[in-house]
């Protein structure tokens, strides 16, 4: 008795130095209260009544952690903070100043420091850094911090926990085993898990048990870590399996599970490590997990979940490596700069999520500079212009469809889902209300290029027991195989035999970017009368290109690389639209037309009512009464509108179609919320 008594006391008092949340007002009970005595090693030990500890967030109506948002709360809002490696001795004390400025300015709750905060894991490094972190979590910012590979590699693991213990927050739930490495906290209605670099096949059946345990606590679900399943640059799936030792299967053999499992409880992903910005989706595989959708649940999620690695804040820029890894994976926003071939300058990124009931906003920015070392001062980040390049706005409640670029060769459309269109199939709200996209092509879209990279296995220890063993795992797990039914739109060959045994090469090559259209819904405010509906993912490409560095080139003059074509020949040089900007800011950005009919539920007098879209904050009819066309809408009037009266200019073409009753369609060039109202 006396010894476990001891024991208690020791845990407890590790657990007091953890007081980085202390007065954290979003901090809700986490894995059970936010009291020291809360079990490291069980996720759900503690769980019972608040002890109303100082600042902690007094329980919602019906006494439960994560009951959806109130009216009068605000939403949370994350801010992922890119690896700060400054070379040496140093942070980048520069760009991490910048972006956590840019967060304090968007009123960010929490950032996630998503690893290698540090280069050498020195204690002067950790001791900028904390510096630096200090003074924003003194303001109010929480932080959630996790290991990179730099720190795994040259920090003590003692100086670790005690550089970072007071930036944990004491309402962390660990992972038995690896305490201040993997842990948990929720806040509001997000459950965030935070891992160590390798750690996601360590920690998964964990993870599965934190998730399964909070799911009806919570409405999304972010997980943060150093690396990702797939990556830009890197990726575990390509170390761990394709190029794995033999004998380690626990990535392997979880494969399939982790891709589910993630996709079925809709997670976001967010890293670092790769030094550019990603955001991607990653596919699951069909038939796992038969209860990921049920025809009760209305709307069909497509089997995947998103990916973001969010830049950079250091003084280094990494070339776009391997690509796209086309199996598994599609690239919705690419972006590098490396201050090398061609490439005239540095990335800072400031990539901030917010949550607020069903619905989570992303928005990304990007600001410029040339800065190599804290030595040449802070000048061009003193006041940073930063610039909106990725966006998206989505619920719970959606539908979705990856639209492809138009420069898939005639013959390869038919096939699977190789589609430029935008159209999709309905998507219901609960009030009954439907929505759809009905026509328009995806003309504006950007292009990238990667590099020329090898795969390489060494006899008796590598996974791979020859060169075409080698080429079999990379297409089973990454790369998608050339063929007429299965074709590959970045290249017939994404994979050759190198003259060396021991290498396979992936050959370098020209990527058009995908855009991931989504239909989401809000239930109705108190001034609409249906339900709302959230269009996102038509307005984030401008017709941008640039090469595996990030240098600039123009997509109407320069061709693609060879082979980047499914038939071996190059992609073309592209004619854009003539509002399409070849700009990465997306601000003023425009989307190719594309047509969205609404149906209102039959109870709704059309006659009472008009489609309205939401502007600052207000409801505002999409034309006004003499410009809603009386008719269906018609396929040619993407090409030639219809004639309206005089003082219709600059309004967009809407009409309603009486044939259907309660039937409304609009053509739009941007996202939207849109709703019916009163007249």
């Amino acid at each position: 008795m006396k010894v476990k008594m001891l024991a208690a006391v020791m845990l407890t008092a590790l657990l007091s130095g953890c007081g980085g949340s202390d007065n954290n007002p979003r901090a809700t009970n986490a894995g059970g209260n936010s009291q020291p005595e809360t079990p490291i090693g069980d996720p759900g030990a503690g769980k019972g009544d608040d002890t109303g500890a100082p600042g902690d967030e007094p329980e919602a109506p019906g006494g439960e952690p994560g009951t959806p948002q109130t009216p009068e709360r605000s939403a949370l809002k994350i801010g992922i903070l890119p690896d700060t490696q400054g070379g040496g001795e140093n942070v980048s004390i520069h760009p991490m100043e910048a972006v956590l400025a840019k967060f304090e300015s968007l009123g960010v709750d929490i950032v996630i420091p998503v690893g290698d905060l540090t280069d050498n894991g020195s204690t002067r490094e950790l001791q900028q850094w904390t510096g630096i972190a200090s003074k924003y979590r003194d303001r109010g910012m929480e932080f959630l911090p996790l290991m990179g590979n730099h720190e795994d590699s040259y920090a003590y693991m003692v100086e670790w926990i005690e550089s970072m213990k007071e930036y944990i927050p004491q309402d962390a739930v660990h992972m038995t085993g690896a305490q201040y490495l993997d842990y948990f906290v929720v806040r509001d209605n997000v459950l965030i898990i935070v891992l160590k670099y390798y750690h996601l096949p360590v920690a998964f059946q964990w993870i599965k048990q934190v998730v399964e345990q909070h799911r009806d606590d919570v409405e999304h679900i972010v997980i943060a870590s150093h690396d990702g399943l797939v990556g830009a640059k890197y990726g575990e799936t390509r170390e761990m399996i394709v190029e794995g030792v033999k004998g380690d299967d626990r990535l392997f053999h979880q494969w399939d599970d982790i891709r589910a499992f993630f996709s079925k409880h809709d997670v976001l992903w967010v890293q670092g490590h790769e030094h550019m910005y990603q955001r991607s989706v990653i596919k699951a595989p069909l038939g796992i997990d038969a209860s990921s959708w049920r025809v009760s649940d209305r709307n069909y999620r497509l089997p995947q979940y998103t990916q973001i690695v969010s830049g950079n804040a250091s003084y280094k820029g990494y070339e776009f490596r391997y690509g796209e890894r086309e199996l598994v994976q599609s690239v919705i926003q690419q972006k590098m700069a490396t201050l090398s071939n061609g490439s005239v300058a540095f990335d800072a990124n400031a990539t901030v999520l917010s949550f607020e009931g069903p619905r989570v906003d992303m928005e990304a920015y990007f600001v410029e500079h040339t800065i190599q070392n804290n030595e040449q001062g802070a000048k061009e980040l003193e006041n940073p212009q930063w610039r909106l390049f990725d966006k998206f706005s989505r619920t719970t409640d959606r539908c979705e469809r990856i639209v492809y670029a138009n420069s898939i060769p005639a013959s390869t459309r038919p096939v699977m889902v190789l589609d430029p269109q935008y159209w999709t199939n309905n998507c219901i709200a609960k009030d009954g209300s439907q929505a759809r996209l009905v026509a328009g092509v995806n003309n504006t879209f950007n292009r990238v290029e990667s590099t020329t990279r090898t795969l390489g296995w060494t006899p008796g220890f590598s996974r791979a027991e020859s060169q075409a063993d080698l080429m079999r795992l990379a297409y089973q797990f990454l790369f998608q195989y050339h063929e007429s039914w299965t074709p590959n739109l970045n290249g017939r060959d994404r994979l050759r035999p190198s003259a060396d045994e021991f290498e396979v090469q992936v050959p370098e090559t020209t990527i058009d970017m995908k855009e991931h259209v989504t239909l989401s819904w809000l239930e109705a405010a108190a001034d609409t009368a249906s339900d709302i509906l959230i269009v996102s993912g038509t307005q984030q490409q401008t017709g941008t290109f640039s090469s595996a560095y990030g240098a600039a080139k123009d997509i109407e003059v320069d061709a693609g690389l060879p082979g980047s074509q499914p038939d071996g020949s190059a992609k073309t040089p592209v004619q854009l639209p003539p509002r399409a900007t070849k700009k990465w800011d997306i601000s003023d950005a425009v989307s190719d037309p594309y047509v969205l009919q609404f149906t209102a539920n039959a109870g709704l007098q059309p006659s009472d009512h008009t489609l309205a879209r939401h502007v600052d904050g207000k409801w505002q009819p999409l034309v006004t009464e003499g410009c809603m066309l009386d008719m269906p809408f018609g396929e040619g009037m993407l090409q030639t509108a219809p004639a309206r009266p005089a003082g219709c200019e600059g309004q967009p073409l809407v009409g309603y179609d009486k044939s259907f009753g309660n039937r409304w369609w609009a053509v739009l060039d941007s996202d939207v919320e849109v709703a019916l109202i009163r007249k």
